[in-house]
């Protein structure tokens, strides 16, 4: 009786245990395409009612979604279908460097505000910044950069549509899309991220004596960010020709950001009250992350402070004369294990040979917004991007009697211990040393006319 209990306990052990596995089989496999289904569902979501009741009518072309296999008259979409052709198009394109509605709002001066955009995959998002943009005062005075690491022509065409001021498109050569059996993307050789490095060697896979500082092994999907972020600074900074002698600011956003109406009208005064009361402050910046908003008290407040990473990392703003001091270090920032390009960023800020970390000057009272609830860092299953660009609207609305500042007043903080706390380690996802050597050959790309490959 006893053998007969110890093999039903036996027999329970193993069927619970075969269930566990099919489990967690199951899971991975659902958050495996848990990414992939939150970008369609995110870019499939109808604009809400109550959005479009905030937006002008004339703007709503922005918004209006052509389905991608209509029938009937409907012209169809044309563009590249394999990699080849994609390739040969950023080629033609990146080459090409055309500004678009040049001939309506003139050519870029030295001073031109620029304003650069991350571009991925998030459709829905970046047709709400573009609303944005389109509604701020004296955007017709920039030049819109639209930095892509995915070719779609789609997302070409609405960006392509846009007619209230300057735009370019630039596209990042070394993409997943583009190279996605082999490095930057995943090339099948590369060893798995959670392997062992006693297994990775025995594998003999790429890379395997270098796994991140956490013995991870790189994933294709966290790199490109950092890498297409140098990259667009660099192309921005050191090749474009229409930035040749330009010594005026340069904006940085992302596909998921929303900006106020004034936010042009506070970088002007951000930069007057940085060269007046601020001259070492490096770094001005729009956006920050807060729970709550009170424009009444805000609206024409700013600060200045150390910068942070995870702070001040939405709607940055630099020049040349801070670029150049960022790239000679270009070592320290491809090189440090961090897949995120801000604390990578901060790294570099904490460790400049005799000089002290950077400071910026930004607004109290948020001009840009992050409005991405999905996303690479975001796994919720719910992304109707309507309800957060519904409150942005609205808060902004609330706020408009406090927008336009005629002048704004500066408090100086010495930053509370998350400003000031030295950093010990990064994030990992950046031991490879091909992402290293290639991070650090973009910085050698030169404005002038040559080809260059980075692949044989």
């Amino acid at each position: 009786m006893p053998r007969l209990k110890y093999a039903s306990v036996l027999r329970i052990l193993v069927i619970l245990g075969l269930f566990c596995l099919w489990v967690q089989i199951m899971l991975s496999a659902s958050n495996g395409g848990l990414e992939r289904d939150n970008e369609e569902l995110m870019n499939s979501n109808d604009t809400s009612e109550q959005v479009l009741a905030l937006v002008p009518p004339e703007l709503h072309k922005y918004l209006t979604v052509h389905p991608k296999n209509a029938s009937g008259n409907a012209t169809e979409r044309t563009g590249p279908k394999n990699i080849t052709d994609i390739r040969k198009a950023i080629e033609k394109y990146n080459s090409a460097q055309i500004i678009h509605n040049e001939d309506i709002y003139g050519p870029v001066q030295n001073d031109t505000i620029i304003i650069v955009i991350q571009v991925h995959t998030r459709l829905t998002y970046l047709r709400h910044l573009i609303v944005s943009l389109a509604q701020a005062k004296d955007i017709d005075r920039t030049l819109l950069v639209f930095s892509h690491d995915y070719y779609d022509e789609e997302i070409n065409s609405l960006v392509r549509s846009i007619d209230f001021t300057k735009v370019m498109q630039i596209f990042y050569p070394y993409s997943i899309q583009t190279h996605p059996n082999e490095f930057p993307g995943v090339d099948p050789n590369d060893c798995p991220r959670d392997a062992k490095l006693e297994q990775a060697i025995k594998l003999k896979c790429n890379n395997a004596l270098h796994p991140d500082l956490h013995g991870h092994y790189r994933e294709a999907k966290y790199t490109q960010t950092k890498h297409h972020w140098w990259w667009k600074a660099n192309r921005v900074f050191n090749q474009l020709h229409c930035t040749a002698a330009h010594t005026g600011m340069v904006v940085f956003l992302e596909e998921d950001h929303y900006v106020a109406e004034d936010f042009i009208h506070m970088l002007h005064l951000l930069r007057a009250t940085a060269d007046k009361s601020c001259p070492h402050c490096e770094i001005l910046c729009l956006g920050t992350y807060l729970k709550t908003y009170q424009y009444h008290l805000t609206g024409d407040k700013v600060e200045i402070t150390p910068w942070h990473s995870s702070m001040h990392n939405m709607g940055m703003v630099f020049n040349r004369t801070v670029w150049r001091g960022i790239a000679e270090l270009h070592e320290q920032f491809c090189a440090y294990d961090d897949y995120n390009w801000d604390y990578s960023l901060l790294h570099l800020s904490q460790n400049r040979p005799r000089r002290d970390k950077f400071r910026v000057i930004l607004c109290k009272g948020p001009r840009v917004f992050h409005i991405g609830e999905c996303g690479i860092h975001h796994k919720k299953s719910n992304c109707n991007a309507s309800t957060v660009i519904s409150k942005v609207q609205k808060l902004l609305q609330n706020a408009k009697p406090y927008l336009f500042p005629s002048r704004v007043a500066a408090t100086v903080s010495a930053g509370g211990a998350k400003h000031n706390k030295r950093l010990t380690k990064g994030n990992g996802g950046w031991g490879d040393v091909r992402d290293q050597e290639l991070c650090a050959n973009m910085t050698k790309i030169g404005r002038e006319a040559r080809s260059y490959s980075y692949y044989t």
